[in-house]
């Protein structure tokens, strides 16, 4: 590994045991720089961009406690090519991106198998239990509990076949915390006064929830950072060595600890390191309207499951997010996904029209579809939280937590081992 040159310039002393640099400024990242600083750490918070443009904020804004089975699993490997996209799905594999996503995918099925899964699967499961509990305290210390609506969500069938496997699809499956019940015919009733498709079926999820507003969040988060006495610099961070980080202006910065929560870029910043975190960038597409939209401010995330689609009513608007596509993250977006999402929300007749804002992120995803959390063997002072996937948001105030535990040296909620980078070799 090469070491970073000495007598950085500094946020902070280095000096101070109770210093630390968080790299990125995504949900994870920032709930772990504020969790640091509830418990009396010093906290330097180092974002790429000023504006908010992380997967985090571009999602579905759902909580998502019932996806306690890790989606790198057997029944995904048997059932691969259904959901791809020049079949209709949600899966997109680009030919031009095959060396991306080629590696990732023989991985991937290595990851899915039984035993593998199953250890991951319980892992997941663990750390799953303690996200809403997480999200209350988070937002409690935030001083706006109003941001957390654990409402739950629900899940609609367009035909009776559809309706019939996926509900004995979710009866067979271990949803973690979260309970759900069939649609009563009153609620399927609503369900079809407001969607142009039919309804053939539908379940509604207690114990999920979602965010009321991803930007409120945001830049209520950042607020209490800074308020708190927290340093945020706008900048992107090219090295990282043991209690320092060497920004791309050449400025070096020094702290007790570093913990990298960069999404998919963590990887390069820890290959020195030796470790080797197999990442790929899991892009979505979403379309979302204006504040003025009618559909009524309520009304839970609902999942149209036929078309792996999933629509969300923020304070800001309507949104609908899908696509799972493995390539580069910063290879251009490709507008047949958007327009896959349109000809979707035409044919529910969802109110969100041609000036509906496109959105593009990529979720950072490893192959066995747990994160990454823990300490870099060999170092005094860097530690790592990224690769959640799908649920950056649902985990992101448990891994704070968790990561504030570690590096203060406490016992954590739940074990950490099978979420450490050495599990990849």
């Amino acid at each position: 590994m090469t070491r970073l040159m000495p007598k950085p310039e500094n946020s902070m002393s280095s000096s101070d045991h109770r210093s630390a640099i968080v790299v990125g400024g995504g949900v994870v990242g920032t709930t772990t720089a504020l969790a640091l600083q509830r418990k009396g750490w010093m906290v330097t918070l180092i974002e790429a961009e000023d504006s908010p443009r992380a997967a985090s904020w571009g999602n579905a804004g759902h909580i998502a406690t019932e996806q306690a089975e890790p989606i790198a699993s057997p029944a995904m490997v048997r059932g691969f090519a259904k959901p791809l996209f020049f079949r209709g799905g949600a899966l997109a594999l680009p030919p031009r991106e095959i060396a991306t996503w080629l590696p990732f995918s023989l991985r991937l099925l290595k990851a899915a198998r039984p035993a593998r899964y199953e250890r991951a699967h319980q892992a997941l499961a663990g750390l799953l239990a303690h996200a809403m509990p997480a999200w209350e305290r988070h937002v409690a210390a935030l001083g706006a509990p109003e941001l957390l609506r654990p409402d739950g969500h629900v899940v609609l069938w367009e035909s009776p076949d559809s309706a019939a496997r996926g509900l004995a699809n979710w009866q067979a499956a271990d949803t973690g915390t979260a309970r759900f019940r069939p649609l009563t015919e009153a609620e399927l009733q609503d369900w079809r006064t407001r969607i142009r498709s039919p309804v053939a079926g539908g379940i509604r999820f207690e114990g999920s929830g979602q965010i009321a507003d991803p930007t409120r969040l945001a830049e209520t988060a950042t607020a209490r950072f800074v308020a708190d006495g927290g340093i945020r610099i706008i900048a992107r961070v090219e090295a990282v060595g043991d209690g320092e980080v060497r920004l791309s202006d050449n400025r070096r910065l020094a702290a007790a600890q570093i913990v990298v929560t960069a999404g998919v870029a963590s990887a390069a910043l820890l290959r020195p390191f030796g470790l080797k975190a197999p990442i790929i960038a899991e892009r979505g597409y979403h379309l979302q309207t204006g504040p003025e939209v009618d559909w009524p401010a309520d009304l839970p995330p609902v999942v149209f499951e036929d078309r792996s689609m999933i629509v969300t009513r923020f304070a800001g608007g309507l949104r609908a997010a899908s696509i799972v596509e493995f390539a580069r993250a910063e290879a251009k977006p490709d507008p047949a996904k958007w327009n896959r999402l349109r000809h979707h929300i035409a044919a529910l007749g969802l109110p969100i029209g041609e000036d509906a804002k496109p959105w593009m992120g990529a979720r950072p995803t490893l192959p066995d579809y747990l994160p990454a959390i823990g300490r870099v063997p060999g170092t005094r002072g860097v530690s790592y939280a990224f690769g959640h996937n799908h649920l950056g948001l649902t985990l992101a105030p448990i891994t704070g937590e968790l990561v504030s535990g570690m590096l203060d040296g406490e016992t954590v909620a739940v074990p950490m081992e099978p979420f450490a980078l050495e599990r990849f070799v």
